[in-house]
């Protein structure tokens, strides 16, 4: 099997940099699996987001430890986290931060720029369908190009910078559904569902006695930025690339004349072949394998996929789901 790469890569010196890496993101995982029960895909696609350099969106009712998981991965990769709660009032200063002005002892005057919350490694949006179109966008250039712009001046953030932003899919009324633009920003949508009987037990034994178990750092911001490099520089196969190419064109309106398609009002663009080549070698990485396989693009699909497509009205009224057309998409590669 052929292997897409560029001809400069050392490939016995990747090797050994991701056998230390594993080291690492093993040690990470089993710090996380101590605070966070019977969540265990969405721990994996969370740390698959940050190691492929994305932003992630978290959907899922209230309840499910959203928050908490995106506060013990700051405090186990050993990023600057902060939190934002988006309400309907929020203004972007309140996120951006905003210039004040200053009067010195000699009675001169000058602006400073007090930075806002955005300028930390891991922001979390909580609820940010809540936050008016004005706020959200606020986020977009950030995310997008790492800076800032206030007052015509711009500011860099801190590297690495992720956003993980969490919606309730139950309570719309008064809410602001994201623009299409700005989903396309996050590298994938992880949906939150129920923990099972089991871990819901150990929820029970291990979360309300005297001590809750703390976090520890077990990584450094520069643990992920160099995982995040290596990431980049892991092979992939000619045959992950074609299932890649597969099932990004399935997803668009078009492509064919089959009854799939015709359902698809919008689809995914390159942005979403992208997305699945830098997570499908973060998913190797977190499994402890040295280069993806087609299982990774089929188990990253459906995350990937879900929020950069639409149905047409006609496929909604008969009662088909986004889930379910890439689910079909998905029978077909594999």
């Amino acid at each position: 099997m052929s292997a897409v790469t560029s001809p400069e890569v050392d490939h016995e010196q990747v090797a050994r940099d991701a056998e230390a890496a594993m080291d690492k993101i093993t040690a990470a995982r089993t710090e996380i699996a101590r605070i966070i029960f019977g969540q265990e895909s969405v721990v994996e696609r969370a740390l698959v987001t940050l190691l492929a350099g994305g932003h992630g969106l978290l959907v899922g009712v209230p309840g499910l430890a959203k928050t908490k998981l995106v506060e013990t991965l700051g405090t186990v990769l050993g990023l600057d986290a902060r939190r934002i709660q988006f309400t309907p009032d929020l203004m972007p200063s309140d996120i951006l931060g905003a210039e004040v002005m200053d009067q010195g002892r000699d009675g001169s005057r000058a602006f400073r720029f007090i930075k806002g919350p955005i300028f930390s490694q891991v922001l979390m949006a909580d609820e940010i369908n809540r936050a008016s179109p004005r706020t959200q966008s606020a986020l977009l250039q950030a995310m997008q190009e790492y800076h800032v712009t206030v007052a015509g001046q711009s500011y860099d953030l801190p590297r690495p910078f992720h956003v993980l932003a969490t919606q309730n899919p139950l309570e719309q009324e008064g809410t602001y559904p994201l623009p299409e633009a700005q989903l396309d920003r996050f590298l994938m949508q992880i949906d939150v569902h129920y923990p099972d009987r089991e871990a819901e037990r150990r929820i029970l034994m291990e979360t309300t006695g005297a001590q809750d178990a703390k976090a520890t750092a077990v990584m450094s911001a520069e643990d992920l930025v160099a995982c995040q490099q290596l990431v980049r520089r892991m092979p992939v196969g000619e045959s992950v690339v074609e299932a890649i190419l597969e099932l990004v064109r399935s997803a668009r309106p078009g492509e064919s004349d089959d009854e799939i398609t015709s359902q698809i009002a919008w689809g995914p663009g390159p942005r979403a072949s992208q997305a699945l080549m830098l997570t499908v070698r973060a998913r190797a990485l977190v499994d402890g394998r040295l280069a993806p396989s087609v299982d990774d693009v089929l188990a990253l699909a459906e995350p990937i996929l879900q929020h950069r497509m639409a149905l047409t009205f006609g496929a909604r009224a008969d009662g088909q789901t986004i889930r379910g057309v890439i689910g079909r998409i998905k029978s077909r590669i594999g």
